[in-house]
């Protein structure tokens, strides 16, 4: 949905939904029509925005067949949806039984990586509304194990000309947005921004991640500004914290589930997935844990969020001059929640992402957001 500032700026706000697990252009329209629509309704809202994450699987789909982009596209009008982002991080395989260091593949070092976003570009040049300036797709990390940064960094500045291009044909801008995340070759914005100056590409700022490795969201969006990379994209998100990690080994332990990476941070040392921290770092001091909570709860299964940690977040991007990032809430882990908060049927995720929009839209109108 947008929402106006006083100063006449517009917030694209929407939902991520990577949480759904579809791979097809079938399940999308499915996805649309059972959950995305009754969340919409649920808001009690006109017209809301979704960003939608289209698999390597029903992006070819779409492209090679222009009678399935006229279906997604009435099937978001029907429901009275428009899509301006897209979540082009995980190239497919989201929800199987084990996801872990399979989600940073293909690397932008690999052709299929740069086919994919531009692929992503072209559906939605074609889906974004009229009146919405520009659209965006977040994307993969440099994965920490990258041996060739120069063919990744070659393998964005040809998706930047690639989008020129689309930009050029269509008259759409789709930005780029390269998440930093725990664990990544790039942990924090202020140096990714380094790595990216110069290659118009811009960052998704995600607000568990920046939590959980502790950047300050002023510092780093002034760094971005300053080396001329433009913030595209806010992922609204929270991450867990167990103040006392000793105390909470086992209700820890029961959340070391298999499919995703769970990053620990904490100040006396740092682990790359949750089960690894459990046998080996310091339990003296807080941790800081990545695993995306629904970010209206201030704690979940005993433990705190940092949900606290957003508004400093939105602060700095109001701050910021300029066009405001797209802001996408991003909870995918619905489905591996604790079991008493997990969402069972459609009914209630529907329930806990409205619940989520709706935390969202005031906690941004308590920055100067308000609906138009």
């Amino acid at each position: 949905m947008q929402l106006a500032l006083s100063d006449g700026r517009i917030a694209e706000l929407g939902y991520c939904y990577n949480v759904l697990p579809g791979e097809s252009v079938a399940a999308l329209v499915d996805q649309i029509r059972r959950i995305c629509g009754p969340v919409r309704a649920r808001l009690g809202v006109a017209r809301l925005g979704v960003g939608l994450w289209i698999a390597r699987d029903a992006a070819t789909e779409l492209i090679r067949d222009p009678a399935a982009r006229r279906q997604l596209a009435a099937a978001l009008a029907a429901e009275q949806l428009y899509c301006f982002t897209l979540n082009g991080f995980p190239y497919g395989g989201f929800h199987a039984p084990r996801v872990k260091e399979q989600v940073f593949e293909p690397s932008w070092a690999q052709p299929a990586r740069l086919d994919y976003t531009l692929d992503l570009a072209t559906i939605l040049a074609e889906l974004l509304p009229d009146d919405v300036a520009n659209g965006s797709i977040s994307t993969v990390p440099i994965d920490s194990a990258q041996t060739d940064r120069a063919a990744a960094r070659d393998g964005l500045a040809r998706a930047a000309d690639g989008l020129a291009a689309i930009a050029q044909r269509t008259g759409r801008r789709i930005e780029l947005a390269v998440e930093p995340e725990p664990g990544a070759g790039f942990e924090r914005a202020t140096e990714l921004a380094t790595y990216l100056r110069g290659s118009n590409v811009g960052i998704c700022f995600d607000c568990c991640h920046a939590a959980v490795v502790g950047e300050d969201p002023a510092a780093a969006l002034a760094a971005l500004a300053a080396a001329g990379v433009r913030c595209a994209k806010i992922q609204i998100s929270s991450a867990l914290v167990a103040r006392e990690p000793e105390r909470d080994a086992a209700a820890l332990a029961a959340l070391a589930e298999p499919r995703y990476f769970h990053q620990v941070r904490s100040d006396r040392g740092s682990a790359m997935d949750l089960p690894d921290a459990l046998e080996s770092l310091d339990r003296g001091s807080p941790w800081r844990i990545h695993f995306h909570v629904p970010v209206h709860r201030a704690e979940l299964a005993g433990f705190a969020t940092t949900r606290d940690a957003i508004a400093p977040v939105l602060a700095a991007a109001i701050a910021t001059l300029g066009p405001l990032p797209h802001l996408e809430v991003e909870t995918y882990t619905w489905g591996v929640l604790p079991t008493a908060d997990r969402a069972t049927g459609d009914s209630a995720l529907v329930d806990g992402i409205a619940n989520e929009l709706r935390w969202a839209i005031d906690e941004l109108a308590n920055h100067g957001a308000h609906p138009r």
